[in-house]
């Protein structure tokens, strides 16, 4: 069911990604806002290890357009910053009774 969720969230975001091409900073405020509201949530079993790989997304992500040399260098930060969202999602949910 997890992977459903993420699964449906990333094809959600995926189809944005056109728009938000060069909006590489603004993705990423966006999941590490996520990633905070997740934290501040109860963090149980299920949603800690969700957090953790959506910062370690987010890492990845900053770097990718840091040394973004390329249409898909930008592009490659748009989906790791999407799916730190999508996990923060995930974990916000499965936090929440």
């Amino acid at each position: 069911m997890k992977a459903q969720v993420v699964i449906a969230m990333l094809m959600v975001l995926a189809l944005a990604a056109p728009a938000l091409a060069f909006n590489c900073p603004v993705v990423i405020k966006q999941a590490e806002d996520l990633i905070k509201k997740a934290e501040a949530t109860k963090v149980n079993a299920e949603s800690k290890p969700l957090i953790a790989e959506g910062k370690k997304l987010v890492g990845q992500a900053k770097a990718h357009h840091e040394g973004a040399k390329t249409k898909k260098d930008h592009g490659d930060a748009i989906r790791k910053a999407k799916t730190a969202a999508a996990y923060a999602e995930e974990a916000i949910t499965l936090a929440t009774p």
